[in-house]
């Protein structure tokens, strides 16, 4: 390879890599954040695109006219994640599909990372609810944080949990059989 091939199959791959690889973004949250809510608020439909807040002690998430305000002292578990949703949408991702030899499948490879924040809290009357959103890569983090200051509770994971020992009892009775 001549060192100006070279040149351009290293510019092809950086420019390749920087659509594919996404970069991360801080985990502060300074305000509202755009997001989803796939399903669990009471009076939004799912998959409802909205903002997302938090401010004097209240996950506040605003759809259109709708808005739905869960107290940070009601919420009993917040939890994160990272997935990944299809970047290409549907209509085109299956007209695609009709490219000869397969063609169009390359477009499902095409992959963008979000970020999920799942709380589970309790109403006024003392009924338990879920809620899950879709948050930009980076942010979920820092609504949980912010949650958690403001009062919201959460399992902490990644501690062994505690296996009961056999009763004794137990035992006796499988020697005997």
């Amino acid at each position: 390879m001549t060192l100006r091939s070279k040149s351009v199959f290293v510019a092809a791959v950086s420019f390749f890599a920087g659509l594919v690889i996404p970069v991360a973004h801080a985990q502060q949250v300074p305000g509202p954040v755009k997001a989803v809510q796939l399903t669990g608020l009471t009076g939004v439909k799912d998959n409802a695109k909205g903002t997302l807040n938090v401010e004097n002690g209240q996950l506040h998430f605003v759809h259109g006219k709708t808005s739905v305000d869960v107290s940070t002292a009601s919420i009993q578990d917040v939890v994160t994640g990272a997935e990944s949703q299809k970047a290409v949408g549907k209509t085109i991702g299956m007209m695609s599909m009709a490219a000869p030899y397969g063609g169009g499948r390359v477009l499902s490879l095409f992959r963008t990372k979000i970020d999920t924040l799942t709380i589970e809290y309790r109403d006024p009357d003392g009924g338990l609810h879920g809620a899950i959103f879709t948050l930009p890569l980076g942010t979920a983090e820092g609504i949980k944080k912010e949650l958690v200051a403001q009062g919201a509770h959460t399992i902490v994971t990644g501690e062994p949990t505690p296996v009961a020992a056999p009763s004794s009892t137990s035992a006796n009775k499988e020697q005997k059989q």
